[in-house]
């Protein structure tokens, strides 16, 4: 499973030119499944997702995590996380994990992260085709694997 987080003021989706979820401070997270992704990778990521301790403290150094930040999660599905580029110049998705497999992994990250942080975090719909806005707050962006945890 792969999540790549940005540290956003604002982040937000739309489905269909209608707003699907949106929020202010926090992070926008996208996600990647593969085939053999369980439920042990949903939680050791989305406890790293929640604890990374990349918002200014008082001093504006990053020492805060998302809960004492107040922020939110926007949490979209990304298949494409996982294309391959070895070969020739058309990306692979064969390592992405089909939607029997993926759908329901994403579903438990959503409760995940959700009770980890206390509140309903937002989601894009999966399968579906997004538009994605965001301001990323620094820059900061982190990929996160969780099959790499060494």
């Amino acid at each position: 499973m792969i999540a790549v987080i940005q540290r956003v003021s604002e982040a937000s989706v739309k489905i269909d030119q209608q707003l699907y979820g949106e929020i202010e401070t926090g992070l926008l997270v996208l996600l990647g499944i593969t085939h053999g992704d369980t439920l042990e990778d949903v939680e050791w990521l989305g406890r790293k997702i929640v604890g990374l301790r990349i918002f200014g403290d008082q001093d504006g150094k990053m020492n805060l995590d998302l809960k004492a930040q107040k922020g939110n999660i926007l949490l979209i599905s990304q298949f494409t996380l996982h294309a391959s580029t070895k070969k020739g110049n058309r990306p692979s998705f064969i390592e992405a994990a089909r939607p029997d497999v993926a759908i329901p992994l994403y579903e438990q990250m959503i409760r995940f992260l959700s009770n980890e942080l206390g509140q309903k975090i937002q989601t894009g719909k999966f399968g579906a085709d997004m538009k994605v806005a965001l301001i990323n707050d620094g820059p900061v962006t982190i990929i996160i694997d969780s099959k790499n945890r060494m």
